[in-house]
């Protein structure tokens, strides 16, 4: 009933904002005709003062008191036409205004009683997070524990709740900062670490930074059979160029999986894909990696420069020939960052988002990955 009252009141107010000026419009139509003679006559009075004390001369007088009377019988001329049809024209307008204004609150409501709901209860949030759990979306779940967070900072179990909810819902940082409250409450756990890599990972499209990998080797310390904190290194280590080490992890992660694992059919894909990847390159990914260059460390300063240039030039010219390689572009950007060249690895990883376009997944997640090694892309 409230609701009712409230929109009647609007729709009142609203309805009079609209008419009200256009009563005063009327009435200010109607004097302003009174008003210019009143003007006039006040002109003619002064006229005359001002010939009776001699300021002006009789000739001018008779000059203005004509110019005034044509004025005057101007007005009445336009008054008479008026009063021929007396606003008939502003009249009709200021009808049909007030019909359609009318009409609109009235066709409104008509239409929302036949096809709205206009019987159903109100729920206002206060009573639909006291609902039964069993009855309440995931929404309004989500809403009843962020109540609850919000009035209860320190409960370390709620946020341990909250964070895999945030997870699933894709809100990837704040699942984030859910894992890191729940960490800091109640603990390490291998679960929290690797949820929080995890977190840590989406947000970044996939890409796995930094602290993503802190994340989950904290994992792993705790629980070195955590099959997430696996499988996110696994896939940082190809990420990183180096398919053979990811490769070689993937698999021996697939030999200690218990049949049952939900884990099984991600690793398999991963492996199919990294083997397939390889063979439809054809080498084209093929660059420096870490012990390529720790085994050209051993060697002469000149041998050694001359083989890191070689690989990189030869990786380059493949991007070039095969530039939708996002891989290879990755690995590139890599060998430049740990031959100390910012440069080198920056202007690789313009040409990368250039290739794919600025505004692509991919793009975002060279950046990312830029990012991860201590690298800022150009503007």
């Amino acid at each position: 009933m409230l609701f009712w009252v409230i929109a009647a009141i609007l729709t009142l107010g609203a309805s009079l904002a609209v008419l009200l000026p256009l009563a005063a419009s009327a009435k200010g139509a109607s004097s302003s005709g009174e008003h210019d003679l009143e003007v006039y006559r006040d002109q003619l009075s002064e006229l005359d003062r001002d010939a009776a004390r001699g300021l002006i001369q009789p000739a001018e007088a008779a000059e203005a008191r004509a110019e005034i009377a044509r004025r005057i019988l101007r007005l009445d001329n336009a008054g008479a036409v008026g009063g021929a049809n007396p606003g008939r024209a502003p009249v009709t307008a200021r009808l049909v205004a007030t019909v359609a204004v009318l009409a609109v609150p009235l066709v409104s409501w008509g239409l929302y009683v036949k096809l709205g709901s206009p019987d159903l209860p109100s729920q206002p949030l206060s009573e639909r997070l006291a609902k039964n759990p069993a009855d309440s979306s995931v929404d309004e779940l989500v809403a009843r524990a962020e109540a609850h967070l919000a009035a209860n900072p320190t409960d370390g179990r709620g946020w341990d709740v909250l964070a895999p909810v945030y997870l699933r819902m894709q809100r990837f940082s704040d699942a984030a900062g859910a894992y890191r409250n729940a960490i800091r409450l109640d603990g390490d756990s291998a679960v929290r670490q690797a949820g929080l890599g995890e977190a840590i990972a989406s947000a970044a499209g996939g890409i796995v930074s930094a602290d993503a990998q802190d994340a989950f080797e904290a994992a792993l310390k705790l629980d070195p059979a955590n099959a997430k904190a696996s499988f996110y290194l696994a896939m940082a280590l190809a990420q990183e160029g180096r398919a053979k080490e990811a490769t070689t992890a993937w698999q021996a992660m697939l030999d200690r999986l218990p049949p049952d694992s939900p884990w099984r059919g991600a690793v398999e894909q991963a492996l199919a894909k990294s083997g397939s990847s390889d063979v439809a390159s054809g080498g084209a990914t093929n660059g420096p990696d870490a012990g390529d260059v720790d085994a050209a460390s051993s060697m002469s300063p000149q041998d050694r420069e001359t083989m890191i240039n070689t690989m990189v030039a030869g990786l380059d010219d493949k991007l070039r020939q095969n530039p939708r390689d996002p891989e290879g572009w990755m690995r590139l950007v890599r060998s430049y960052v740990v031959l100390g060249k910012a440069d080198q690895a920056r202007e690789a990883l313009g040409r990368a988002i250039a290739v794919f376009g600025a505004d692509s997944d991919q793009a975002k997640k060279f950046t990312a990955f830029a990012a991860s090694l201590g690298l800022a892309a150009t503007e």
